[in-house]
């Protein structure tokens, strides 16, 4: 109970779970570093492509949204007017 597995890369690795703070401490920079490894950042054309498809998304979403609201405010107003005569 006072041990615990973890795996890093291929192998395991016993942690002891009675480290002293500055031990967990660089133990979890130790693991950050080793993760931050695995990470890939994107290139610049992946990027503009995601930015491109992203803003067109917000605009086709707006006149949708737009449209929607159109439609219903003059359903209200009908309404409105209908019920008040």
């Amino acid at each position: 109970m006072a041990n615990a597995v973890v795996e890093t890369h291929e192998t395991e690795v016993e942690v002891d779970q009675h480290l002293s703070a500055p031990q967990r401490f660089m133990q979890f920079l130790r693991d950050t570093r080793s993760e931050m490894e695995k990470v890939a950042t994107p290139t610049r054309e992946e990027v503009k492509n995601g930015t491109i498809v992203t803003i067109a998304t917000v605009f086709v979403f707006a006149a949708y949204f737009e449209l929607v609201d159109l439609g219903i405010g003059k359903l209200i107003d009908k309404l409105f007017i209908h019920a008040t005569r």
